[in-house]
């Protein structure tokens, strides 16, 4: 089936990389994203390119996750154009980098809000199409840091992303009954293929952060990513968690994974979370809510109440 798709934060990385795959796979993606007509033209650009070379139905669309407005704007552009919407990939983030003192509660506030805050204000913009359609896949791209091991000097962006995490574990039970679908994506860490640590975020409070740099923590960045390098095995693939998601969303109703993790660093997320979900499970069918594991295909029970 031809699905009608969105992804967030798709001028790079494994966004830019999700929208390519599941194109190519053949389906109709709006890879979306921020100032579409200023810094990010340039992806535009290649995203046409793509299209053309591939023969295939992608397209860029404005959308400022920051932006209540923006949000309801891009949703509204595509359901009038193709008179519906299946699918919603939650892929936009920022990730930060130095000690947690150093951050700003401003800068914590700041990251929650792009990591956190925006799936809110996709999700209150694409549910209701979705609900009205009784049928849909919303897709996170969660961090395996949210139950793995998590190195220090990222801890706004681990914190943000559990956040995340647990916001869309919650949001999987209230919307099964809709017979709409979750799957939560976890990738482990990549240092190459992605601009994620490229473009990270640094402390404002550079006195605090001199501090750390003056006393027993002095080169302690370096220690951090040269760790994460060493355990990132020379064949990790970043495409990999493209197919991932092009594996859920081509995959039937009833069957898609809730949670799929790929990880080549194997830094223990996948064993937590197969603990923590089971867990999560077994406390719903204890209080006679199990129904809200699986989602309802309404269309068969509308037929066989026929």
């Amino acid at each position: 089936m031809k699905n009608i798709i969105i992804i967030t934060g798709a001028s790079s990385g494994f966004g830019a990389l999700t929208a390519r795959a599941l194109a190519k796979a053949g389906h109709t993606v709006y890879a979306s994203m921020r100032e579409t007509k200023g810094r990010n033209a340039p992806q535009v650009e290649e995203a046409k390119k793509f299209a053309k070379a591939n023969n295939v139905d992608l397209h860029t669309i404005e959308l400022d996750v920051a932006s209540e407005e923006s949000c309801d704007a891009a949703i509204q552009e595509i359901v009038a154009k193709n008179g519906r919407l299946d699918v919603v990939i939650h892929n936009a983030g920022h990730m930060v980098f130095g000690p947690a003192e150093a951050f700003t509660p401003e800068q914590l506030a700041e990251l929650y809000d792009v990591n956190v805050l925006s799936t809110q204000r996709v999700n209150r913009a694409a549910l209701p199409q979705l609900r009205k359609q009784r049928r849909g896949l919303v897709v996170w791209v969660s961090s395996s840091s949210s139950a793995g091991g998590t190195p220090p000097y990222l801890a706004p962006y681990f914190a943000a992303k559990a956040g995340m995490d647990a916001l869309a574990v919650v949001y999987a039970r209230e919307l099964t009954r809709w017979g709409i679908e979750t799957s939560i994506i976890v990738p482990g860490a990549f240092t190459g293929g992605t601009n994620h640590f490229a473009h990270a975020g640094s402390p404002a409070d550079k006195a605090r952060v001199a501090e750390y740099e003056a006393g027993p923590y002095k080169g302690f960045a370096d220690d951090v990513l040269k760790g994460f390098s060493s355990i990132v095995p020379p064949d990790a693939n970043v495409e990999g968690v493209a197919d991932a998601i092009v594996k859920v969303v081509d995959a039937p109703f009833g069957k898609r994974p809730f949670r799929v993790h790929y990880d080549p660093t194997q830094d223990g997320a996948e064993v937590v979370n197969m603990v923590l979900d089971r867990v999560r499970a077994e406390l719903l069918r204890r209080i006679g809510l199990g129904d809200l594991l699986t989602p309802r295909n309404l269309a068969v029970e509308l037929q066989s109440a026929a």
